[in-house]
């Protein structure tokens, strides 16, 4: 659930952590939460200073270490996880803010009171702004004194000060000023506080799993009860688009202002409203011990509302991104400048020759399975065993031949099992013309009584001269009409218990017996279809793996279909088109904080998913990214075709009008719900396999 992914940021965050614990424990905290208001820095203060904490990001010539932002991104997560009190946000953030050079020229005298300002009481420099009599902004450092003073106000925060300056006619000369724009400050206040809101946060989600683990309720522990357990993995999915929308912003950082700006609206929107609706979850999940003074719980609670009250509404932030997305796409591209330029070249040239071919006809899909690119990861002959670095490789020069990479839909799933466990000739059988566009294939996995429950099909297979005898019903098989070969589960020894006795097979679509029945979905096509067996024979060289040991493939198929669903998501530039239209029916203004809502949360889990591919290129093992994509991915699918049709209004009630698209999109929502595990069943098996509570008690 942390900001930093490689093993540097790793090892900081864990020296980081040892520092602070020994001058941040509960009990040091609370000691001084008298002395944390009126502004006294904790005893461990000089010792941070020394580390260089407070200036590792900025460039050497500034007397920092040229770490970057992410490093001091990491280094804000972990102080506030274990609520440091005092000035190193305020501190960091008006450092960050100073790397700009001074201008020479100007002149001002200032006067006025300020807004609430973090960590004013204690200060001994301050970076303001002003309005100029033109209209124009000055932004200038000052130091209290008799004409700039700072008045201590009562925190909600009560590990931080907080005050507003009150200036009288204070001169400002050039070599006050800095060459630095409203937004760019705002931009890098959005940055830090959002580092510091996962930290928060961290710490919440963890303290609160780890109480319902053991806190027990009608003779069991609490976060046994499936209740419990989704609000626990919901909670976990949330810090996990945060830490990637904190970490994306962060490396903004140095990627230039309109990256910057994209990705700082973005972590305010994900980050903040959701750190303080958090740290209220969490004590709900503790109860009433997690409403008492002496728990921690609400000293994070108030922390997380100080840092989102000080950012502004976050109806602003979803405006400003709302309006910045029409004109700036967030680059999350991989660096890739380590790869091999002789590779590049010769992808490159592989796939110009594929472009000259004609895109409609069979010519361009079979050069390209001829050449190992339609699975490049797929080990040779079939692909050419790329690396994560090749397949990315691979992944541009496609985008840069314009030329659309061929899609394998269930064979997706299907042939990574076959390529694992099948025999030589159903590898040589099914895997060529399947990568050629020759064979389709649909999945025989869900049955009327078996969905989410996989392991308890009834469709039976019984063992005759040649093969086997399959007779039972499947359901909710897509493109099922349309297939080739279907992969099959079915009962080969109905008295062993339900997760053994099951078989893999490869099933002939056009078999005698088979009968394929459409279904009618609710947006009036038909994608689904249900499949009868009517004794039907499957012959024996089509049985994939051992007699009764199918459950374990299964698992293999559903592992790479849960892949490629969290895959399919992408930043949703069609909603930009719509809300450009001219015939919208809700308020532009209100349009407008929709789409800053919805990029906010795209970009997040974009991150996420760049996040995964970069600990791929590093040898790392996969994190935590890719078991919340499926939920964030429902969610997100989900507001985006509610804000459509609201957007769309009376338009939307006539199907074949101009607004009928928002009521068809809509109506496409639930297969993208339901298909790969619902995300109820998602949601227990992040809180069981993930976060460690304990399984639901069987019937039994």
């Amino acid at each position: 659930m942390s900001i930093g992914l490689d093993e540097d940021h790793k090892a900081l965050a864990d020296s980081v952590r040892g520092f602070v614990s020994r001058y941040s424990s509960s009990e040091q905290v609370r000691e001084g939460l008298a002395r944390w208001t009126a502004g006294a820095a904790p005893d461990c203060w000089p010792g941070i200073v020394e580390q260089g904490l407070t200036s590792l990001h900025l460039p050497a010539d500034l007397g920092g270490a040229d770490a970057g932002f992410v490093t001091l991104a990491v280094v804000l997560e972990e102080t506030a996880s274990s609520l440091l009190p005092g000035p190193l946000l305020p501190s960091a953030l008006t450092t960050a803010g100073l790397t700009a050079a001074p201008t020479a020229d100007g002149a001002y005298r200032v006067s006025g009171t300020t807004g609430p300002i973090l960590g004013a009481p204690e200060a001994t420099l301050l970076l303001l702004g002003a309005v100029t009599p033109g209209g124009g902004q000055l932004w200038f450092t000052a130091r209290p004194g008799p004409a700039v003073v700072a008045v201590a106000a009562a925190p909600v925060d009560q590990t931080r000060a907080v005050g507003t300056v009150t200036l009288a006619e204070v001169a400002v000369h050039p070599d006050q000023v800095v060459e630095v724009e409203a937004e760019q400050v705002r931009a890098v206040a959005a940055v830090l506080f959002a580092a510091e809101a996962v930290g928060l946060v961290r710490w919440c989600v963890t303290t609160g799993v780890d109480y319902v683990k053991v806190r027990e309720q009608f003779g069991r522990p609490v976060g046994s009860f499936q209740a419990i357990k989704h609000k626990c993995a919901r909670l976990f999915v949330d810090v996990q688009t945060m830490s990637a929308a904190a970490w994306d912003a962060a490396r903004a950082m140095e990627q230039g202002d309109d990256q910057l700006a994209v990705a700082a609206a973005g972590a305010a929107v994900a980050c903040l409203p959701r750190a303080t609706g958090i740290g209220l979850e969490t004590i709900t999940l503790l109860g009433g011990i997690g409403y008492t003074w002496e728990h921690d719980a609400h000293l994070y609670w108030r922390r997380a509302m100080t840092l989102e009250s000080l950012l502004g509404p976050v109806s602003g932030w979803e405006h400003r991104l709302g309006a910045l997305v029409h004109g700036t796409s967030r680059d999350f591209s991989a660096d890739l400048s380590a790869a091999d330029p002789a590779f590049r070249a010769r992808i490159a040239g592989l796939l110009g020759e594929v472009a000259a071919l004609p895109a409609e006809g069979p010519a361009r899909r079979e050069r390209l399975a001829a050449e190992g690119l339609v699975v490049p990861h797929y080990p040779k002959p079939y692909g050419i065993a790329a690396t994560p670095v090749e397949q990315l490789v691979i992944q541009q020069e496609y985008e840069r031949a314009e030329v659309a990479p061929p899609r394998l839909i269930i064979g997706d799933w299907a042939l990574p099992t076959i390529l694992a466990y099948g025999t030589e000739e159903q590898k040589d059988f099914f895997v060529p013309p399947t990568l050629r566009g020759e064979l389709v294939w649909c999945q025989l996995f869900s049955e009327p009584g078996a969905g989410s429950d996989l392991a308890a099909l009834s469709t039976r297979a019984e063992k005759v001269e040649g093969g086997w005898r399959l007779n039972g019903q499947k359901v909710w098989t897509s493109n099922a009409h349309e297939a080739h070969f279907g992969i099959c589960l079915a009962r080969t020894d109905p008295a062993a218990p339900k997760h053994r006795g099951i078989s893999y097979f490869l099933v002939d679509m056009t078999s005698p017996g088979l009968e394929i029945r459409p279904l009618r979905e609710a947006n009036g096509g038909y994608l689904f279809n249900e499949v009868f067996f009517n004794d039907v024979f499957v012959p024996d060289d089509r049985l994939v793996g051992e007699v009764n040991r199918g459950w374990g493939l299964a698992r293999t198929t559903l592992g790479n279909e849960r892949v490629s669903i969290s895959g399919m998501q992408h930043i949703p530039t069609d909603l930009l088109d719509l809300a450009a239209g001219q015939a919208l029916a809700a308020d532009p203004g209100d349009v407008r904080r929709d789409v800053g809502a919805t990029f906010a949360m795209a970009h997040a889990l974009a991150a996420l998913a760049l996040r995964t591919t970069l600990r791929s290129l590093s040898g790392l093992r996969p994190g935590a990214e890719s078991s919340v994509s499926k939920i964030a991915s429902a969610t997100l699918v989900t507001q985006i075709a509610e804000r459509a049709l609201r957007w769309t209004g009376p338009a939307a009630a006539i199907a074949d009008g101009p607004g009928g698209q928002a009521a068809g999109r809509y109506l496409t929502v639930p297969p993208q719900l339901i298909g790969g595990g619902t995300v109820e069943i998602q949601l227990n098996v992040i809180a069981e396999r993930i976060l460690g509570l304990p399984r639901e008690l069987m019937p039994s």
